[in-house]
């Protein structure tokens, strides 16, 4: 299995336009993110989890041979947004349909910001998707690839977090059920959120990330923070102040299991 890091940032990525702070302004490429999306392979199966502003950008610089299915987190526009650049896989590979699985809710939204993908009769060229529930309480499987889906909250929003095998990828949580969090015992790789260093209401700080890493049973292997705001600061300066076991994920950045 392979996994590659495609945006670490938060939703305005980093750097934040008109900002001239140390972190926005560095040159070191640790320091420049987009919008958080991760890729997985395995088995020939290509997956992506969420499609947000960047996703265009992100599949020009990984050059995937094809796109299988797109697991979505949440409906928040910096998870979304690229979705209707899906089309171009659509194109590629024979106007093949593509499943995206996310929440009722999520797909409810879907169907507001890109109706004209379900309408009964299409634009020509307009992505061919279909829509695909996932419940928290239940496993999915895409092309024999089986996926469960981990139900964090995002202040008073419930985004799916998912584990594949000993791989576990969550993003915009601020807490998770005793239930939830058994899902991830076990887990060899986690990638987790961990927004800035102060106080937030709908995401994990630094601190609160690595107390929940440390309560996992095991512990991961590995940890890497994402969804990273510009105000965490320099990357190679916070890396210092984690332990070897939790490092600050980057843009680029690929793990394979």
């Amino acid at each position: 299995m392979k996994v590659t890091l495609l945006g670490t940032g938060t939703s305005q990525g980093v750097p934040v336009i008109a900002c001239q702070c140390l972190v926005c302004t560095s040159e070191h490429s640790e320091d420049k993110r987009l919008r958080s999306s991760v890729f997985i392979e395995d088995n020939g199966v290509h997956v992506v989890i969420d499609t947000g502003p960047d996703f265009r950008q992100q599949m020009l610089k990984l050059k995937p041979p094809r796109l299988d299915a797109v697991l979505l987190t949440h409906a928040h526009k910096d998870h979304i947004a690229g979705l209707d650049e899906v089309r171009s896989f659509n194109f590629a590979q024979g106007n093949e349909q593509i499943p995206i699985y996310a929440q009722d809710i999520v797909i409810d939204r879907l169907k507001i910001e890109f109706a004209y993908c379900f309408e009964e009769f299409k634009y020509p060229g307009v992505p061919n998707i279909r829509a695909e529930q996932v419940d928290k309480n239940h496993p999915f499987t895409v092309k024999g690839l089986e996926f469960t889906p981990i139900e964090v909250i995002h202040y008073k929003l419930p985004v799916l977090g998912f584990r594949y095998k000993n791989f576990t990828y969550i993003t915009d949580a601020k807490t998770v059920s005793p239930e939830e969090k058994a899902k991830i015992n076990g887990t060899e790789v986690l990638i987790l959120n961990g927004l800035q260093w102060k106080e937030h209401i709908s995401h994990f700080t630094v601190s609160e990330a690595i107390e929940f890493i440390n309560s996992l049973n095991p512990v991961p292997r590995m940890s890497y923070l994402t969804h990273i705001s510009h105000t965490l600061g320099l990357h190679h300066e916070v890396n210092e102040l984690l332990t070897s076991h939790i490092r600050l994920a980057y843009d680029g950045l690929v793990i394979e299991l």
